[in-house]
């Protein structure tokens, strides 16, 4: 069991927790990741660990409740437990001194984004931060990103804070500026991910994304997770999470992600019924 000892709720939809967790604490590399169940009944779901205190074994999640499980999960307060945390699992990010590097984050997508960029500024890097979210309401963990960044850029899709647009336009901006831009580390949804790479292609410029497929086991048994990059099949959770953007197959990625989409509601609507107060006055 794993103890809850701080939560934050970013938004009604994005919630923080630091969790006990020690082992997981003290092993934990950027990029890597946790699986959770939260009970005995609960499904398995991948989730970032964004920060991490070894010394008081604590490790930061931050997630977006979508499914039943993560609003489940936003239910919990601090003093409760967490039935599993396993990890950490994935393979770490490759972090050296690049020079330049370009970290673009969308929505929770910022949450994976944030380790990595804290783990290539103490190589040596200097950085610069696109921030994307729908609108300012949406936006994690600016003020932790700009401390740590040489300039940050935020877009939102609706103009409520920042520049009006998308990630890739700030992008493609900052490209045509002139800027000498060594390593691109994309972190969102894979829509975004796809075009941030579409953006570069003709630039060549090296790019790095993390992909959040459907996960079980964790460990490459089941093979839910399995995807194609390049000519290989892959399995996000032991060879990844992280892939050259350039060789991963986006369409079939997103299209996987719908698979059990009707299942899914399907559970949701269920404890939407059994729990209407969680849901009062959130659209």
């Amino acid at each position: 069991m794993f103890k809850i000892v701080e939560k934050k709720d970013w938004h009604p939809t994005i919630c923080e927790m630091w969790v006990e967790a020690p082992r997981v604490a003290r092993k934990h590399r950027p990029g890597q990741f946790v699986i959770i169940r939260i009970h005995e009944k609960g499904e398995r779901i991948p989730l970032t660990v964004v920060d991490k205190k070894p010394e008081e074994g604590l490790i930061r999640i931050i997630f977006q409740k979508v499914g039943k499980t993560t609003w489940e999960l936003g239910t919990f307060k601090p003093g409760d437990y967490i039935a599993d945390v396993v990890g950490p699992l994935g393979q770490p990010t490759h972090i050296e001194k690049f020079g330049t590097v370009v970290g673009v984050g969308g929505g929770v997508g910022i949450a994976p984004l944030y380790p990595i960029l804290k783990g290539m500024k103490e190589a040596g890097n200097r950085l610069i931060t696109i921030l994307g979210a729908r609108s300012k309401d949406l936006l994690i963990l600016e003020d932790e990103v700009r401390a740590i960044s040489e300039e940050v850029i935020v877009t939102t899709d609706d103009g409520s804070y920042g520049k009006k647009g998308l990630v890739t336009d700030a992008l493609k901006e900052l490209i045509e500026s002139g800027e000498k831009i060594d390593q691109v580390v994309a972190i969102g949804p894979g829509i975004m991910m796809k075009f941030v790479v579409k953006t570069l292609e003709p630039y060549k410029i090296p790019c790095i994304v993390s992909l959040n497929a459907m996960m079980l086991d964790g460990t490459g048994m089941c093979g839910v997770c399995r995807i194609t990059v390049g000519d290989e099949v892959k399995f996000v959770c032991v060879d990844g999470p992280e892939f050259d953007g350039y060789k991963v197959n986006f369409d079939e990625l997103m299209s996987r992600l719908t698979v059990y989409r009707e299942e899914e509601q399907q559970a949701l609507e269920r404890f939407k019924n059994a729990h209407p107060e969680i849901f009062a006055g959130v659209e």
